[in-house]
């Protein structure tokens, strides 16, 4: 997948221009996927930046946030491609440095929450296979774990699974012949 169909992905996971507010949703006012404590990080104000601004933002802006922040700066595309399209969508839905705590934890390198030169060094010593189920499981696990301490984020467990669930599924489909 290029980094355009990766982002196009997210959009559509995280439901296109639809702006929410759900009081139970932890992310607050959110469009895009875009959260407006993630907005205000983004645009690095903290007091001016409000839901007006999430309301506001378009496709161009949201497609250039992801790929700056979720692409680039953490450095999922020097993963190998099996990889990025997964470990994206891992930082987008639960955060950049839990994704890349998990390609560390599945490679057995240290779990600083930055992808470096060890880490990349440590990806290409472990069967990718091997790394795309144990960050697969590893996403399943914190579902889980989200779901028991917090029963309200119950009424998310279906959406959340089926999000790591098509993972699964374009592997299948990968290891059949197709692509990710």
């Amino acid at each position: 997948m290029t980094i355009d169909e990766i982002i196009t992905d997210i959009l559509k996971a995280e439901g296109w221009d639809t702006y929410t507010n759900d009081p139970v949703d932890r992310g607050g006012p959110t469009k895009w996927g875009i959260t407006l404590k993630a907005w205000q990080d983004y645009r690095g104000d903290w007091t001016s930046v409000n839901e007006d601004d999430i309301k506001a933002i378009t496709e161009q802006e949201a497609r250039e946030f992801y790929e700056l922040e979720y692409v680039k700066a953490p450095r999922f595309d020097q993963l190998p491609p099996l990889l990025v399209p997964m470990v994206v969508d891992c930082g987008v839905n639960h955060g950049v440095s839990r994704a890349s705590k998990w390609v560390q934890r599945a490679v057995g390198a240290k779990e600083d929450g930055v992808i470096g030169p060890k880490t990349l060094d440590a990806v290409t010593s472990v069967n990718l296979l091997a790394i795309y189920q144990r960050v697969a499981a590893y996403r399943f696990q914190l579902y889980g774990k989200i779901v028991s301490n917090d029963h309200s984020q119950a009424k998310y467990a279906h959406g959340w699974n089926n999000r790591g669930a098509k993972w699964l599924m374009r592997l299948a489909d990968y290891l059949a012949g197709g692509e990710i």
